[in-house]
This record gives structure tokens, sequence and C-alpha cells, in this order.
């Protein structure tokens, strides 16, 4: 009855693991929404503005794709992921709409993000990587979003060696107070999940000596702990 128990609970314990290895974007977008959504919207005025004075051609159409993806932004920050890539309403277009109609301007390259993140929420992974794939992020903060997205969807795919792959392209990308020090928790709960305690560790310890005042690095000595108990 004892080994049972004990069983049970390293069970328990590697269920944990594996659901944290594989969080989705979803709460990350529910509790940044206004992190992401400034990020965005920023994105599409200012690479718009530059299309736009070297570009006369591109000038017009920038400013219509950014018109017709306002309903669709709107969709996306309720969470209405399928309304967002195809009929946000009031006429509006649709992500994947705009992507092909507007596939040359500033707006119809942001809707690839739109659409990557919102194919990873209805658990569509693959349409997710393909359309993260095509976006280009410029920036300190997109190449860390969009690899971690990434990340996060190879994850779901049980594919742990691509998601460990872009999580760690999503630390590289740069030094943010929030956002490395969470994609860099998941490349330590990656390589606990693999068995890769000391690398885990490595991982973690970074967390506390670079953002231990960041959300992540608050609660991120209890992980040091449980992989020091396991390795």
């Amino acid at each position: 009855m004892a080994r049972r128990k004990r069983n049970q609970k390293k069970a328990d314990e590697t269920l944990v693991d594996i659901v944290e290895v594989r969080d989705s974007a979803q709460s990350f977008i529910d509790e940044n929404q206004k992190l992401i959504f400034g990020v965005l919207v920023a994105l599409v005025l200012a690479v718009g503005g530059v299309f736009a004075y070297n570009n006369f051609y591109k000038k017009p159409r920038q400013a219509e794709a950014a018109e017709q993806m306002f309903k669709a932004q709107e969709q996306f920050e309720r969470d209405s992921f399928a309304l967002a890539l195809t009929n946000p309403g009031g006429g509006y277009m649709g992500f994947l709409d705009i992507i092909g109609n507007y596939g040359g301007t500033a707006a119809g390259n942001t809707a690839k993000y739109y659409a990557g993140v919102s194919y990873l929420n209805l658990g569509k992974y693959q349409a997710a990587i393909d359309y993260l794939s095509d976006f280009s992020a410029r920036g300190s903060i997109m190449p860390i979003m969009k690899y971690g997205a990434m990340g996060d969807a190879y994850s779901e795919l049980k594919d742990f060696d691509s998601a460990m792959k872009y999580y760690k392209k999503a630390v590289n990308e740069g030094d943010n107070d929030f956002l490395t020090p969470y994609y860099l928790k998941k490349v330590g709960l990656l390589h606990e999940y693999n068995g890769n305690f000391a690398e885990a560790k490595k991982a973690y310890q970074e967390i506390l000596a670079k953002y231990p005042d960041s959300q992540v690095g608050r609660d991120i000595e209890k992980y040091i702990t449980r992989v020091e108990a396991k390795g």
C-alpha cells in the first residue's frame, strides 16, 4: 500500500512537471494583455510608418490593412481566436484575409503573429508554427515572443527537442526582465522533465541570479530545491 502511494506520488509529480512544460501561451496572454497588445500596435504603427515613407504604394495599403485589422485585434483581445482569424464582424477582415490581401505591409506581417498565437490557443499547433515561422520579428521584444510561442507549440506537439531549441532562442534573443526569465524557466522545466537535473538547476539559478525580482524569480528557489533533491 505504501509502495503504491509512493508510485502515485511520483506519477503526480511527473504529471505536474509535464503540464508546466506544456503550459500554453494562454495564461501568458491573459496576464500580460496590455504588454502584448501595446507592442503589437506600436509595431504596426512604427514599422508601417517606415514603409509608408519609403514606398508610396505601400502607404495607402498599410493604412487600409491597419484599419481592417482593428476588429480582429478586438476579438483577439477578448480571446475569441476563431472569430479573430476569419470573421471578426462588422465587415472587417480576419487575420487570415489580412495576410492574404496585405501580405507586403507591416500590418500583414503582424497579422501572422496574431494568427500563430490564435492557432496556438485553438490547439492547432502546426498551423501556429507555420504562421509564426513566417512572421518577421523586429525589435527587442517581438523575437522573444515569436520564438517563445513556437516553443509552446512544439511542446504541445510533444516535440520537446524542438521546443527546447526555440525556448533557448527566445532566451538568447534579448535580456528582458519579464520575458527572458519566463522562457528560461521553461528551459529548466524541459531539462528537468528529460532528467537533466544539473542543466535544469543551472537554468533556475540563472533566473535567481539575474532576475530575482521578476514574477518567475520570486519563487524559483523551490524549483532549485526540487532538482537538488532529484539529482
